[in-house]
């Protein structure tokens, strides 16, 4: 009998439901960032059918609850479509109470708890959450963090992650980077924690001609990955990145 269970993960920035089929959306779609028209739900339905053949997903950009939603908080309403017993949310930036962003997590397993953690940063807003499964030297850890455009926030950002994931084995970090991989502040988190680079690039954006690789799952070198892949998150800005992973059957025991 084999002692590892596959699993498999996702992490999608979904654009709070949002629809970017091109640059110019940006600006003549504009509206439904902060307007709850534009077919959200239909979007989170289709999102919510892709989520469904997964074990552990990661979100960026689920609205918590605000205007542009129709005040529907978007991770919970996935988390109950696609038939996810466990979620968790961490509210990040709001503006004016019109539009909020949120990272996510949702899980086929109960965390032993959750942690979330404001991320340094010249502009507040950015965010990680923690989850950790299991127990001991063969607990599993997962995290979801959203990083700043600013290569300056993101080193502190990277520094702050590192310190927090460094001593612990068996981790995942996931999420919308908004860098490549080979960026000199990655290389920080690299230097202080397990984690390892992908061996190959997952071009995630923009989704509608994916250029560049800034959406990442990176895992500890106490893991094995494969099978790296994007897949298409609705109509958001971004595909999301899958991969296959096999943990320790402890990693995942009953808290």
């Amino acid at each position: 009998m084999s002692n590892t269970r596959s699993l498999k993960l996702l992490s999608a920035n979904i654009q709070a439901g949002s629809s970017t089929k091109g640059y110019h959306d940006y600006v003549a779609r504009s509206w439904s960032h902060v307007l709850p028209m534009g077919g959200k739900q239909s979007k989170l339905d289709i999102i919510a059918q892709l989520l469904s053949s997964y074990d552990i997903v990661g979100l960026n950009e689920a609205d918590p609850g605000s205007l542009r939603s129709g005040f529907r908080n978007q991770t919970h309403y996935l988390a109950e479509r696609a038939g996810f017993d466990h979620w968790s949310h961490q509210p990040n930036r709001s503006v004016g109470g019109v539009a909020s962003s949120a990272n996510g997590l949702l899980s086929r397993f109960g965390p032993r708890n959750v942690h979330i953690h404001p991320l340094p940063g010249r502009i507040s807003g950015r965010g990680l959450l923690i989850a950790n499964f299991g127990d001991g030297a063969e607990g599993l850890h997962v995290a979801v963090c959203h990083l700043s455009l600013g290569a300056q926030s993101r080193a502190a950002q990277l520094a702050f992650i590192a310190e927090h994931l460094r001593d612990l084995p068996n981790v995942v970090l996931m999420g919308d980077f908004n860098c490549v991989i080979d960026r000199p502040e990655m290389n920080l988190l690299f230097d202080r924690t397990g984690l390892r680079a992908p061996e190959d690039a997952v071009f995630t954006f923009p989704s509608w001609r994916p250029a560049k690789a800034i959406d990442h799952i990176l895992v500890s070198d106490s893991l094995v990955a494969s099978n790296m892949r994007a897949m298409p998150a609705a109509f958001s800005d971004h595909l999301a990145i899958a991969l296959d992973l096999e943990v320790p059957l402890a990693a995942l025991a009953s808290p």
